[in-house]
């Protein structure tokens, strides 16, 4: 560290024109003459977001989003270290196995620099992040068992051919790349270290990682103090957090989540990430299937960012901790988004429900808004007055009881064609209620 001291001040950095991951090389373990990888690795958007830091009760919030990396989640961080270390030591060949986002980078900034991938996923990957490794070019292997059978066939694989391995647990040098994350969100801030960094943890590499470019950062004099870690766990899949919570070793369990990305049954960094967690006096928090989907909502809401399941568990457990009191309103928290929800869009779908869907017909369209207002308190504003949407309302409710046309009836269609569950209710609604 006395030795970076001398290579690396804050006026040096920020006058760097690199605004990738490799900005931070004197902090990085790779040769002075490895040249940076071809894709834009880091330098995610860093959100101040005031109106939701005031609908949890926060003093200050921000949300860094990391799906905004090319192939749409922190991993690409990992992998492009493991492409750089691959290229140092000659490989051609890397392999890995992931639950998703860790294969999808990986194949993205392998194909980027010419090299093969071999990537090992489980079989309920979402189909979005299989997509993606195809489109790479990578040759996949969907195995038909968990994630713990899937890392250990991986293993197997690159023992006997001798592939550069990704693996997380096996690779130390991939927490030296997700430390990246820690070193632009201190810059982002201009150094101002906040109270709280709250992150989704599945095998732990993440966490660890985060830890350890906040302490790099520290040991060379950048920051005066360590934030407080958050780390977040689904519910149905939360080893280290139960460890942590019992003070006892972890132990494997079920991978019983829809966030895929951090469903680890069997960390490989489990020990990384609990000492992360212990020696910053961290904070765990285990959320729900539901309160994950509707962390998703809220951020889309309130943010504008769209994030996967695993991606806003961080968020999630901010919002529960807010709740329990366990943060308080004078506290500033960061809160890593660390993938985007276009990685799977099937339960974003189930989350936010479908659109609304009528034919061509302005009749229609107004019968449409007026029940959006009444199912939705945020329509208080649409674009109609109140007594045309109720006149076409009342057509669509006769259409449906019974006292419109023929077609209407047989079809159960009316003026808006099919409608959605949150606004079928309306429809049953007596005159006089209207």
């Amino acid at each position: 560290y006395d030795y970076i001291r001398t290579r690396l001040t804050k006026e040096k950095l920020a006058a760097r024109q690199d605004h990738t991951m490799w900005r931070y090389r004197e902090l990085l373990p790779v040769e002075e003459d490895t040249p940076n990888t071809p894709l834009r690795v880091g330098w995610s958007p860093l959100y101040e977001e005031p109106r939701l830091a005031e609908q949890l009760g926060l003093k200050r919030l921000w949300v860094k989003d990391d799906g905004q990396n090319p192939t749409a989640s922190l991993k690409d961080r990992a992998s492009a270290m493991a492409v750089a270390k691959a290229r140092e030591a000659g490989a051609k060949v890397i392999a890995c196995s992931s639950t998703g986002n860790a294969a999808s980078s990986l194949a993205g900034n392998a194909a980027a620099a010419g090299l093969k991938t071999y990537i090992f996923v489980p079989s309920r990957a979402p189909k979005g992040k299989v997509a993606q490794l195809m489109t790479f070019g990578a040759t996949v292997i969907s195995v038909q068992g968990s994630y713990e059978e899937t890392f250990e066939l991986s293993k197997q694989a690159i023992d006997r051919w001798g592939w550069y391995n990704r693996n997380a647990a096996i690779n130390p040098y991939l927490s030296e790349g997700k430390k990246t994350v820690a070193l632009e969100i201190m810059e982002q801030l201009s150094w101002q270290v906040p109270d709280y960094i709250a992150i989704s943890v599945g095998d732990g590499c993440t966490i660890a990682g985060l830890w350890k470019g906040l302490k790099d950062l520290y040991a060379i004099g950048f920051i005066d103090r360590l934030p407080r870690l958050i780390s977040a766990q689904a519910e149905g899949c939360c080893p280290i957090n139960r460890a942590i919570a019992e003070n006892k070793p972890w132990e494997p369990m079920e991978e019983n989540t829809l966030a895929d990305s951090i469903a680890v049954g069997v960390p490989r960094n489990a020990d990384k990430a609990l000492t992360a967690i212990r020696e910053s006096d961290g904070i765990v928090v285990n959320v729900s299937d539901q309160e994950i989907m509707a962390a998703q909502q809220l951020l889309g809401r309130t943010c504008g960012v769209f994030g996967e399941p695993a991606g806003v568990t961080g968020a999630a457990g901010v919002k529960k901790l807010c709740e329990q009191g366990v943060i308080g309103k004078d506290d500033t928290v960061v809160s890593v988004v660390t993938g985007n929800g276009l990685k799977d869009v099937a339960n974003a779908i189930k989350a936010a429900g479908e659109p609304i869907s009528i034919p061509s017909d302005m009749d229609r369209l107004l019968a449409a808004l007026f029940l959006e207002k009444f199912s939705d308190p945020r329509n208080d504003s649409l674009p109609f007055s109140d007594d045309i949407g109720e006149s076409s309302f009342h057509k669509e409710r006769d259409y449906r009881s019974g006292y419109g046309e023929e077609a209407g009836r047989s079809s159960g269609k009316g003026l808006l064609g099919p409608v959605s569950r949150r606004h079928r209710a309306f429809l049953t609604f007596p005159a006089q209620i209207i």
